[in-house]
């Protein structure tokens, strides 16, 4: 499974510790271009939001803010596959 495929997962079960596992999977991107560094930025930003959504209950909010973090993902995705 690729870091991309694993980050997918993570958004789907979206816990607490997956924070740390998410930062271990994009470590390998970060010091590339601006872009792609905004972008690792923006989905963990998401993610976290994410995290605390599910954590805190709110059920009515966990649909569009995984919809959020996905599309921040496929950014970022993007990102990495132009620039390589």
């Amino acid at each position: 499974m690729d870091s991309f495929q694993r980050l997918e997962a993570l958004i789907d079960s979206a816990g607490v510790d997956d924070v740390k596992e998410a930062n271990a999977l994009l470590r390998r991107f970060k010091g590339g271009s601006q872009d792609v560094t905004a972008a690792i930025d923006e989905f963990m930003l998401d993610f976290v939001t994410l995290v605390f959504v599910v954590e805190a209950g709110e059920d009515d909010f966990e649909r569009p803010i995984r919809k959020l973090a996905r599309t921040s993902l496929s950014t970022l995705n993007h990102l990495v596959n132009v620039a390589a």
